[in-house]
């Protein structure tokens, strides 16, 4: 329902205006002069205003001046029998929705605040659809609070952002918040996973294909970067990608063109692009392994997402929004599991965070959860004793990186997508580290992938 702010000194056209429009299903409040009309709008939330434009004391330009100043500004139908162009054109310079000239059709003016009803109800959901997808961040400490800043500053240009940082940190979270937060968040948000798909795939996977490309292709398939338009592309571990992909994106950037596999025109797409990566790109620009030229097309603005251990006053609100999404209260973390929580170092960081706190409320069941159902590790003053304690019982380096691989495939329940993000590695490393302790099925692809 929306309300309804009739304006007039004349009482049986307002009343009459009023009825009317009461009939059609909004809720109307009065103002029988511009006087009353500003103490409404000063103290009510106002949707539509019509209003007449001649009135003594204070006009209908004055109360349109009051409805624009409110911080959601209302619509503003003006009705005047004074129809002349200059009326209208400093009415709608003003600020008006719409005009009416008197005498007017009821029917009339009941359709124009009909369609304007419409589309501020129209608006306010967009508004409300926005904050429900807008990740919601924990920002407690300052370096977080820092990037967060930062990530609200870009949002709102069409810059390519670079978002640097461990593993599990959130930096596909602060993405999505970028994206939602500009004015491209009505548009699509595609998301690739540059290290999920291999080299043969992902340029057709971004780039697209006609049918007949290569062996296979039976139909022709729009990529990433054209489903992306007038929207975002968010390229997930970027660093991954190989310098001949590199060379193809990095024409993008510079032309926001592309030829998809197989076709002779290039197509031109209006995209912004969002990469990420834990890995040190400018280290790899060193070693020849990363174009120059496309990592500073990338890193036009870059923000460092902090590790979790940089971010302790984090740790416990991320904690009580883990339980919040399952339902339950804060008070079931006991005050030893929250010193616990607080302690340790978190090298998954919130990811590993997140996995900490679902074993713990399996091995808790209805009690308390305690520091004895928080098994992720230990603190982080104790980590450099327990790995040096581990020297000289029979362990050698290979068999540690064994024990430790066999550990986050556990961990993972056996994906080794999860398990590469646990250990901090790509999917593509872990598949070589399998096959360097002779693992069988290295190669396989993760069940439910």
């Amino acid at each position: 329902m929306n309300r309804v702010l009739v304006v007039d000194d004349e009482p049986k056209l307002g009343r009459l205006i009023a009825e009317m429009l009461a009939l059609d299903g909004h809720e109307v409040l009065k103002a029988g002069g511009g006087r009353e009309a500003l103490v409404a709008l000063a103290t009510r939330d106002i949707d539509v205003v019509v209003t007449d434009l001649r009135m003594p004391e204070v006009d209908g330009l004055a109360v349109l001046a009051a409805a624009r100043a409110r911080p959601r500004p209302p619509e503003v139908v003006l009705m005047t029998a004074y129809g002349t162009a200059e009326n209208a054109v400093a009415a709608m310079k003003a600020g008006a929705a719409d005009y009416v000239l008197k005498p007017f059709s009821m029917e009339e003016l009941r359709m124009r605040v009909r369609r304007l009803a419409a589309q501020r109800e129209a608006e306010a959901s967009s508004v409300r659809l926005l904050e429900r997808l807008t990740p919601e961040l924990v920002a407690e400490s300052a370096a977080m609070k820092a990037a967060l800043a930062a990530a609200r500053q870009v949002a709102a240009t069409d810059a390519t952002v670079l978002l640097l940082g461990e593993s599990g940190t959130g930096k596909s979270q602060l993405a999505r918040y970028i994206h939602f937060q500009g004015k491209r968040a009505a548009a699509p948000l595609v998301e690739v996973h540059c290290a999920a798909l291999p080299e043969t795939l992902l340029e057709g996977e971004l780039f697209g294909y006609e049918r007949g490309a290569f062996t296979g292709a039976t139909h022709r398939k729009v990529g990433h970067l054209a489903a992306a338009g007038g929207g975002t592309l968010f390229l997930d571990e970027i660093g991954e990608i190989t310098q001949a992909t590199q060379v193809k994106l990095l024409r993008f950037l510079q032309e926001r063109t592309f030829v998809p596999l197989g076709a002779t025109d290039a197509s031109k797409v209006d995209v912004r692009v969002i990469s990420a990566t834990n890995r040190d790109l400018e280290g790899a620009v060193r070693a020849g392994q990363f174009r120059e030229d496309f990592f500073y097309r990338l890193n036009v603005f870059a923000i460092r997402v902090p590790p979790l251990r940089e971010r302790p006053e984090d740790v416990l609100p991320l904690a009580e929004r883990f339980l919040a999404g399952k339902g339950l209260p804060a008070s079931k973390l006991g005050a030893a599991a929250r010193e616990r929580l607080i302690s340790q170092a978190w090298p998954g960081n919130v990811r590993e965070l997140e996995n900490a706190l679902e074993r713990a409320l399996i091995l808790s069941g209805e009690a308390e959860v305690g520091p004895q159902h928080l098994v992720a590790g230990g603190p982080a003053t104790s980590r450099g004793r327990r790995v040096a304690e581990l020297i000289g019982e029979g362990f050698s380096l290979d068999g540690f990186e064994a024990e430790l691989i066999q550990a986050a495939l556990e961990r993972a329940g056996g994906n080794k997508t999860n398990a590469a993000k646990l250990l901090g590695v790509t999917r593509r490393r872990l598949y070589s580290l399998l096959a360097s302790i002779g693992r069988a099925g290295a190669e396989d692809a993760d069940e439910g992938e």
